[in-house]
């Protein structure tokens, strides 16, 4: 019997060696990639595949761009001897917007502080440096998915500055309160808003030694001009954005109206041609471009479209003065508003679209409105569900509640609310999206709008803007 346990005790400790090694050889593969990688992308020094990139700033002055595991929920690695994940070479100190830019493998990071424009590899998870001088803190910023430009609204120094790489050449163009720029996909049209203003301006892009063309408020060079801001024709109300179609025939430009100080919110439809960089103006005002107006009663800052439907978020004004946030639908084939739902208050800038026929709607400084008065949920993210039209805000909280909490409250400690929402993204085909909401980050699952535990993803810091680097598509960020 004692030979027959030691034999025992023996089979079993020669057992647990063996388990214990297979895992620890095991442990070296937690991290399997595939032959072939989605679009021939390289795999990262990291070796995750569904990477969430986090704009993070400790002071305001000093910043840092930290890389989540989007799949797994954590900053780590999974055996935990990699604390986090950052990009290297990284050193703006307010990385408050990441344009995203997946299928190019490639995100430019801008930080609020120093005007400072950083071109992100993904490949390589490292900073290729900056992207050039925009001259200065910019209130707006566009560029193209080639790279090819740069567009900064420097409403401080009241220029538009247009920085060519394909020439490596930087234009100020004089614009005074310029506080938006927008462009197509094609890097065909740029498009400028002033604020407090109905006016819309076009970027003119001249032929060498060309005169000044009609109408141009200003040209640059002054000796010899290369680009002229020239006004767009037609009647705007505080246009605040723009939106370009997915079949890159049309503008929207979005008219604030009334959540800007002006009179009513709607959706102008410009024809693209006209406003082509290389369409010089012959005349004073310029080739009438617009085709349509669509009066948007709900408000409208923001706007994203399925190929059918333009579904446009902003704000109302009410009677007690006080504004009330609104989703409103508009049928692309009739150029109508189909329908208008109760969504988060607040300055809406954020609209994504993410699994289970979800569209998420992220806003700003929602305390304020109509909802914070009559003390309901007034939290600054909604899930919309498009199949059953119906709008939830989340968290889900009850503030007459005293039991009811936010799940995971940030630094404030505000148990009913997390704060203005900054960043979102779409982890494609995981069923969650990320976010940088109130200063941290923010996980939720689409299915039900329920939140993912963050104890595992919260950054050091303050959590500034969100983007998924390995999305499908770039309509993922």
């Amino acid at each position: 019997m004692k030979n027959q346990s030691l034999c025992t005790k023996t089979f079993r400790g020669l057992l647990l060696a063996i388990v214990t090694l297979a895992l620890s050889s095991c442990g070296q593969n937690l991290y399997k990639t595939p032959e072939f990688t989605f679009a021939n992308r390289p795999v990262p020094p990291s070796k995750l595949l569904q990477r969430v990139l986090v704009g993070v700033t400790l002071n305001g002055t000093t910043g840092a761009l930290s890389i989540l595991d989007g799949k797994r929920d954590i900053r780590s690695n999974i055996q935990n001897t990699i604390k986090t994940f950052s990009i290297s070479g990284y050193a703006g100190g307010y990385p408050s917007k990441i344009i995203s830019y997946p299928e190019e493998t490639v995100g430019y990071v801008y930080s609020g502080t120093d005007g400072s424009v950083a071109t992100i590899n993904y490949g390589t998870e490292a900073s290729s440096g900056s992207t050039g001088s925009i001259g200065g803190v910019s209130s707006s910023l566009a560029i193209p998915p080639n790279g090819a430009a740069v567009y900064s609204a420097a409403e401080a120094l009241g220029t538009l500055v247009v920085l060519d790489k394909t020439t490596s050449a930087t234009y100020g163009l004089n614009l005074p309160n310029v506080y938006r720029v927008a462009n197509n996909t094609g890097n065909s049209v740029v498009l400028a808003m002033v604020r407090n203003s109905n006016t819309l301006y076009r970027l003119v892009k001249l032929n060498a030694n060309q005169a000044n063309p009609p109408g141009a408020v200003d040209c640059q060079p002054y000796n010899l001009p290369v680009y002229c801001v020239v006004p767009v024709a037609g009647t705007y109300d505080r246009p605040q954005d723009v939106y370009f179609s997915l079949d890159g025939t049309s503008a929207y430009v979005l008219n604030c109206g009334p959540e800007c100080g002006g009179t009513t919110a709607s959706v102008s439809v410009l024809s693209l041609a006209p406003l082509n960089t290389n369409a010089i103006p012959t005349a004073f005002p310029d080739t009438y471009a617009v085709t349509g107006n669509v009066p948007v009663p709900g408000g409208v800052t923001t706007v994203l479209s399925d190929g059918t439907t333009l579904y446009a978020a902003g704000q109302q004004l009410l009677s007690d003065g006080l504004f009330t946030g609104n989703l409103s639908t508009i049928s692309l084939a009739t150029m109508t508003v189909t329908g208008k739902y109760s969504i988060s208050d607040g300055m809406h800038t954020k609209l994504l679209f993410a699994d289970d026929s979800t569209l998420w709607i992220g806003s700003q400084n929602c305390a304020t409105g109509e909802r914070f008065k009559n003390n309901v949920n007034y939290n600054c993210l909604t899930r919309f569900d498009m199949g059953a039209k119906t709008a939830s805000i989340v968290p889900a909280v009850d503030p007459t509640n005293a039991a009811s909490s936010v799940p995971y409250p940030n630094t404030n400690q505000n148990q009913y609310y997390y704060g203005s929402l900054t960043g979102i993204c779409w982890v494609q085909d995981f069923n969650k999206v990320y976010t940088a909401y109130g200063g941290q980050v923010h996980a939720f699952k689409t299915v039900d709008g329920s939140e993912i535990d963050n104890s595992l993803i919260t950054v050091q810091g303050t959590a500034l803007d969100v983007a998924y680097m390995d999305a499908l598509t770039n309509s993922a960020n």
